[in-house]
Parts: structure tokens; sequence; C-alpha cells
């Protein structure tokens, strides 16, 4: 959009990108101006709150220290090296203070095993954004199966969800010449064969979605321009997008996937058979997570047929070619139990999953056994979160991490094929001491009379006198689950001096599977809203802590959270951190991705939904008269996903009702705030100083 257009402009050209929906006109809204990402004006206006806002912040004798211990265990040397298996060698990105944004780097299987792997580096971030005048940062990896030379290596400049994509030979350890050079677009790619891509992105004019996503799917060969490549596939421009993906499994068995994502929770599935792309037939919210033994591998969010809701399962690739046949479950989780839509793998001949029980995981492992499937847990640790970090393809090994509040990262091998326990290769040395913490786990009864759980990490014996300082934090939104984890920042600053941490397992999550985020999808919404502050009111009444005491924190859907406690609830916090949140919630399907989101919240142009979203929209429950606590709003410049413009709007709202806040948009990171380790560094200590001035008071120095 061009620098200093008018606000009505602005208006238009936003409310034509969210198509038919009635967003909130230009005349309603005096800080529609700051929606230009990137204008002049806005970003002037930027630099104004940040300065204000770091003068107090990094002032504080605290700052440095801050800054100093976390920067510290974000590149300390000693981290896990956590791996990816490409043709059954190990493969790893690496940052530290030399090397902020990475490098990426490969070692055999057996060398990685010792004490000190012997790397060899084949792309340096740091160097080839200084020779290119770019900020690259990585994006991942798509390598050409079964032979692995050739990989389509994803880059985004300063964080975006806009990518580039470079083809790179991992024989020669170098970018290929001449090769497949796919410009910046937010865009999917996999190979064909050697010679062969599919690709869904930005074709040009007509071929993005209201959502800012490709729905034509193309077939790109070696040497040819963008616009010769072949279409073989087109969705429509209210989809939420079209992806492909090449499935593979250890008996050379190969399925061309297209996912057509109809909304955010639904699709069609089809295969692409080399002439024609044919439905397959699947419930519509499904995702497939690859294929085993010429058996697509399938995690249902609905029931279909005899196979439940929340449940693995397959379905024949030779029937699913015919567009016909009928999915066998492979695993029904129980009605305390989810398997964790971000945690399926598979491997050559075998499916492994991560299953929470009442929010505590466990690996499973899931081979085929005639027609239907055979099921073993694998033996860990008990109460601590199993995250799946890579597999091989043609074989059966791969690794697994495990990790708890006060238990430190562990890498584990294990062999699917076989019988024996994972083995632990690697392990993070504790980054803060624990000893004396306690975590339990309770329940808080919320406004429907639903038990919804969380957990406390606390200093054992602590007063029950509501005097401790307390860190709570959520995410509520698009069946992503909340478990227990790690984080030595955390623990370093806040819970080693003194403080308490909650972790909040509100619906609109996948704990307990897909009926947990369904009860407060839309208009349902309001209890996610209600769980979170039904938690907040069972702390004070054990005596845990109270509400001056009480600091809350979330990103993204959770910075939307964090919004809606805040002008919901403003007598229950002490102190609210906002990030790269949703909080216009009148105009966000006009706003970056926003209109792919729907699904989740709802439109403005459903009646009844758009007098939902007028009720809880943060930025339009604000009040001139209320009393809230100073919220500390941050977000990025280069968040092409929810986009900056939700942060400034309701941080200028504020200044114009005259309510006190603090406001910081860094500029680079894209959404997840990723730029390089000193960023991330940076963030985390500047909103623990936040807090600690909030909850705890001025520094002593």
């Amino acid at each position: 959009m061009r620098r200093g257009v008018m606000a009505v402009a602005v208006a238009a050209a936003l409310a034509a990108s969210a198509g038919s929906a009635q967003i909130a006109r230009v005349t309603d809204d005096p800080h529609i101006w700051l929606e230009d990402r990137e204008g002049a004006a806005p970003l002037a206006w930027v630099d104004t709150e940040n300065k204000r806002t770091l003068a107090r912040l990094e002032a504080d004798p605290r700052y440095e220290t801050f800054y100093r211990e976390a920067l510290a265990i974000a590149a300390a040397e000693d981290r896990i090296p956590m791996p990816q298996m490409i043709g059954g060698r190990i493969f790893n990105l690496w940052r530290d203070k030399a090397r902020p944004q990475g490098i990426w780097r490969v070692t055999s299987a057996a060398d990685f095993a010792s004490a000190n792997p012997n790397w060899t580096t084949l792309i340096d971030l740091d160097a080839l954004s200084k020779a290119e005048g770019r900020q690259w940062v990585w994006k991942g990896v798509t390598c050409l199966e079964p032979d692995h030379r050739r990989c389509l290596v994803a880059l985004s400049e300063g964080g975006e969800d806009a990518t580039s994509l470079r083809e790179f030979d991992l024989e020669k350890g170098a970018f290929v010449e001449g090769g497949f050079d796919l410009p910046a677009s937010k865009q999917n790619a996999d190979w064909i064969d050697a010679d062969t891509l599919i690709v869904s992105r930005d074709w040009g004019e007509g071929t993005l979605t209201k959502s800012g996503y490709p729905f034509v799917v193309k077939i790109l060969k070696r040497g040819q321009p963008l616009g010769g490549a072949r279409e073989i596939y087109r969705g429509t421009p209210d989809d939420i997008g079209a992806w492909p993906s090449v499935e593979v499994d250890a008996q050379g068995n190969r399925a061309t996937v297209i996912t057509r994502a109809k909304t955010f929770f639904t699709s069609d599935i089809l295969l692409w058979d080399g002439t024609k792309a044919q439905k397959v037939p699947l419930p519509d919210r499904v995702d497939v997570n690859g294929l085993v033994d010429g058996r697509l591998v399938v995690r249902t969010s609905e029931a279909w047929g005899k196979v439940p809701e929340g449940a693995l399962a397959s379905l024949p690739l030779q029937d699913a070619t015919r567009g016909k046949g009928a999915l066998t479950t492979i695993f029904a989780p129980g009605p305390r139990q989810s398997v964790d839509r971000g945690n399926v793998r598979v491997t050559g001949g075998a499916v492994i999953a991560s299953v929470y029980d009442n929010v505590r995981g466990r690996a499973m492992v899931f081979t085929p056994a005639g027609d239907g499937w055979a099921g073993r847990t694998l033996s860990l640790p008990d109460n601590l979160s199993v995250d799946l970090v890579t597999a091989e393809q043609n074989g059966d090994r791969g690794y697994l991490a495990v990790s708890g509040f006060t238990t430190p990262t562990r890498l584990m091998a294990f062999d699917a094929a076989g019988t024996e326990a994972p083995v632990a290769v690697k392990s993070s040395p504790a980054r803060f001491d624990a000893t004396g913490l306690v975590v339990e786990q309770f329940e808080a009864t919320s406004s429907d009379g639903t038990k919804v759980p969380y957990f406390v990490v606390h200093r054992e014996g602590a007063a029950k006198d509501g005097s401790t300082p307390t860190l709570m934090t959520a995410y509520g939104g698009f069946e992503v689950s909340n478990t227990p984890y790690y984080s030595g920042i955390t623990g370093k600053l806040w819970l080693e001096r003194g403080g308490a941490f909650v972790l909040a397992n509100i619906r609109g999550g996948g704990e307990f599977g897909p009926a947990w985020h369904e009860a407060g999808r839309k208009t349902k919404r309001q209890l996610i809203f209600d769980d979170f502050a039904s938690i907040a009111r069972d702390l004070f009444a054990r005596g845990i802590t109270s509400a001056p005491k009480l600091g809350i924190y979330g990103g993204s859907n959770g910075g939307l959270l964090m919004g809606v406690q805040l002008t919901q609830h403003p007598e229950l916090w002490g102190a609210v951190t906002i990030q790269v949140p949703l909080l216009d919630m009148l105009r966000y399907e006009g706003i970056a991705a926003g209109a792919s989101w729907v699904d989740e919240y709802g439109s403005v142009s459903v009646p009844e939904e758009r007098a939902f979203l007028a009720t809880m929209s943060p930025y339009h429950a604000l009040r001139k008269d209320g009393r809230y606590p100073e919220p500390y709003i941050w977000t990025t410049t280069k968040d092409d996903r929810v986009g900056p413009q939700h942060a400034r709007k309701f941080a200028a709202r504020m200044k114009e009702f005259g309510l006190p806040y603090l406001f910081y948009e860094d500029m680079a990171g894209g959404h997840s705030g990723d730029a390089d380790i000193a960023q991330g560094a940076r963030l985390q200590a500047l909103q623990t100083v936040y807090f600690a001035q909030k909850l705890i008071g001025p520094s002593s120095k």
C-alpha cells in the first residue's frame, strides 16, 4: 500500500480484501490509519511509542541482568541440537552468539550420538544475509524422496510467513546454480521427481484467497519460468488455501496429496494421479499425517462411520485413489485423553503419536497388523510432555523429547520396530535452580460447571496468603494443546527469584480432544474467557496468589484472550502482557490473514456472530472511565499473519482515552519474534522487567 494514503482509501482496500465481510466502517475508527503496516506515518508513531516504552523498561536496573541471563540460556553451547533426519543423516539449525541467525549443518547418526559431534556447515544464514543485504530467517527444508540429494530451502526475510524457496544440493553442500528458485510468497512446494515440483503460490492477479493464501496448484518443470507452469488444480477465492505434498512410504508407494482448506478446520483431501485430482472419501475435519505400508494415516476431528472424533485412522491408498473405501481406527482416545494434533509422525513401518491423559504425556507406536493395527506404549518417564522431534522415512528410527516444568529436556532415540525402551542420547543441563519447587495440578469450576485443569509451579511451603508474585498463561483456541514444558528462561528470570507460574488448560485447546475445542468455538467463546477467569479466582481461594500479584500473558489467539481479560475482568490482574494479538474483532477479517480464522471466531457478515464479536472485541470494549491495570502490548512489524495493526490500534485507543499502557513493536521477527536469538532474549527481558515492576515493585539496586 502506498505511503501517506488517505484513511478512506485504506479502509476501502482492506474492505475489498475481506470480500463480503461487513467490517467496521472507517467513520467508526479514528485509528484506522495505523493499519497501513509499513506506512511512513504509522512507523513514525511506532518509533515514538517505542522510545517511550524502552526509556522506562530498559532503564530499570534489572533489564540488563534479565537480558544477559536470557541470552546466555538461548545461546548456551551445551543445549540440545534438535535433529532432523534426512537420508540417514542428522541435520540441525544452530544459533549462538557468534551466529545469531544460525547455521544449517549436518553430521552422521553415529557421530550425533557422541558427546561432541563433528558438524559440517551447509548454510551460514548470517553470512548469506550479509552478502545479500537481507535478514534471512530459516523456515525449513523439503527434500526429494527417496534419494534426498536435492532439497528446497525455505527462507523468510525478517521472519514473515512469506518465504523464498531455493534448490540446494546436499552432496555438494551448495545452492544449485540455475536450479529452482521461487521468489517470496506464501507458498508450498514438494518434489514430484528430480526435475518437477508441485507448487501452490501467488501466480499473479486472482490466484490468492481472501485470506492471502494460494488456491491454484501447478506443476513446475526445471528451467521453466513461473509463467510456464501447468495448472492441475484450482480451488476458489473463498477457500483458505490449497497446499500440495508428496507422501512416500518405505515400500515405494507414493501419494501426491492436495489439501483444499475450505475453512480453517474443514478440508477436501485430493490425490493427483498425474492427470486428474480425485477427492478422497474422508471427513471434512481431518489431517493427513503420512503414508505407511500403502495406507494413508489421518487424524480426525469429527466422527466418521465407526471412527470417533479425535482418533487416528487409516485408509488403503488403493481405495483412496479410486475415491472409495472405509477408514480403519488405529487408536481412539478416551474421554480425558487426546492425540496431540502436532505430534503424529510416520516412520518406514509405523505411526508414532503423543497421547495425553489428563494433560500428561506418553508416546504410542502403532504398526500394521493384517487389515488393522497393533499398538504399544513406549516406556518413558511419567507426567512429562512428549514431543516427537523427527523420524526417518525409510526406517523406523527417530527421536522424541520429554520435559516438564522442573525437568530439563531429554532427547531420546527410539526404534519403532523394536521392543526396547527409548534411550536418552542428549540431556539439557538445568538452567535454573529448581530446589524446593513443586508442581501441582488443580481444577477450577467454570461458569457452566465444567472442571478446568491447570498446573501451578511454586515454592514448597510458600505462604498461602496471596503474596506470591505469579505469572499465568494460556492459549485457548484452534485445538492447540498447552502441555507441561521446561522453560529455562522463565525458571531463571522468574521462578528462581521466588515467583510462581501457572499454565491453564482452558477450553478452545485440544487437551481433551476436539470436543474441548468445539465447546468454545465462535459464539460459544465466552466459555473460554470464563474458564481463564475461574482459574484466577481458584488461585485466590487457595491463597496461592492475589489480584495485585497476578500477571498474565499470551500471544496471538492468546493475545486476544489477554485483551478480553483486561477489559472484562480488570479487577483480577495486577499486570497484563498482550503479545502479537488480535484485538479488533470487527475488522480482523480484513487484516493480514484474518479471513482464514472465520471458522474459529465467526464472521461479521453473520448477524449472530457479529453481535457476539462486538460484545467481546477488546478494541471496542475499552472505556474511558475503565479502571484497567497498565498493560504491556508488544508486536512485530514483520508479522504478516495477525499483523501489528491490532496492537497499534489498541494502544492508540488507550492513549485517546487517557489510559495507562506500554507499547513496543519490534521491527523484525514475524509472528513468532524469531529473527535471531538476541531478539528473543530482548523480548523476554522487557516483558520480565514489566512484570517485576508491576508485581514486585521498584528495583532495590
